[in-house]
């Protein structure tokens, strides 16, 4: 049996996988409030039950050196050694939260991916992942002329680039309140949204009704609030809000594309993505993904693909688990799409 992790800034998912006959074979899973535990060996227990496994990996929001970071939405400091030892779990990695998905990618099937734009899919090359959910993830993966070995990334944490007039006074609303620097990561993800709901409210005077305040402030997640109006139309600074938000995430999923090179595509993961997906398909993103001036043909070419299946993460976390461990043990992994 093999324990697989995905821990958000929200919410930490955990599923069992069963290794036989050369696959994975999904078993259970549980999503846990992060902010209601102490830490991760406490979900890990009530998720486990007593139950044993050989290995687990953990796909965690933030750089990992040496087996160890401190994440960036939780007040955790993980530790794949203190993990191992307090789980009596024989081994345990810790990787980053988009190299997981990284990993899974390449354990997905047809009906988990929806393709936004065929661009030219017999290109071979690099390919990108950018994922936005309580934070704002990016990965590469790197193509070596027979697979794709993913690559970490904390691009999401780049200085954020307005590029209209309603961007650059959105810039200058997240410096004042944030007393400073902004990154990409406060306009897409889930705090972005609420950021760009209220730049829109406070500084541009949109209009938010009585009932649609108390919807907000009843709620536990306003971000739900806002997708759902907009969607249905029921809202103009809802809409609005989704708009300058998908605007922003095509924007930057291109300016990713450039710096990898990504010609074998573009993937967009995370939590958000399935939520908007007929957003998604109206043409807002792909236009910003491919506003590249001179390179623009370049953009159009990339195939760009949304990941539906929400087990993503937690399908590469269990295969890199299960490879990296056969190769500790001294025993021939399966003959899989990871490299590790």
């Amino acid at each position: 049996m093999i324990l697989a992790g995905d821990v958000g800034g929200t919410k930490v998912h955990l599923a069992l996988y069963d290794f036989t006959h050369g696959s994975l074979q999904y078993t259970r899973d549980t999503r846990y409030p992060a902010k209601e535990y102490s830490g991760l060996e406490d979900i890990v227990r009530e998720f486990l039950a007593g139950e044993q496994v050989t290995s687990a990996c953990f796909g965690v929001p933030g750089p990992v050196r040496d087996g160890r970071l401190r994440l960036t939405n939780l007040p955790w400091t993980l530790d794949s050694r203190e993990l191992s030892h307090g789980l009596n779990i024989e081994h345990v990695f810790l990787i980053n939260d988009l190299e997981a998905n990284g990993y899974g990618v390449a354990e997905l099937k047809p009906d988990q991916i929806h393709t936004l734009s065929e661009g030219d899919p017999g290109q071979l090359g690099n390919r990108a992942l950018i994922a936005a959910g309580t934070g704002l993830g990016e990965g590469i993966l790197v193509w070596t002329g027979s697979s794709h070995i993913p690559m970490p990334s904390e691009g999401g944490h780049v200085d954020y680039a307005p590029r209209n007039e309603d961007e650059i006074d959105l810039l200058r609303f997240l410096k004042q309140k944030y007393n400073g620097r902004v990154s990409f990561e406060r306009v897409i993800s889930g705090m972005g949204m609420t950021n760009i709901y209220e730049f829109l409210r406070d500084v541009r005077g949109m209009e938010e009704p009585a009932w649609l305040r108390d919807r907000i402030a009843d709620e536990d997640d306003p971000n739900a609030v806002i997708t759902e109006l907009a969607l249905a139309a029921k809202s103009e600074i809802c809409e609005r809000t989704l708009d300058m938000f998908v605007s922003a995430y095509g924007a930057e999923a291109g300016n990713l594309a450039l710096k990898v090179l990504s010609i074998g595509g573009l993937y967009i993961g995370g939590g958000i993505a399935p939520r908007i997906l007929e957003k998604l398909k109206d043409g807002t993103f792909m236009r910003a993904f491919t506003d590249k001036g001179r390179l623009s043909q370049l953009l159009i070419n990339m195939p760009v693909r949304v990941i539906l299946e929400s087990r993503a993460a937690l399908l590469g976390a269990a295969a890199y688990a299960e490879a990296r461990a056969a190769q500790l043990s001294g025993v021939s992994p399966r003959a899989a799409s990871i490299a590790v």
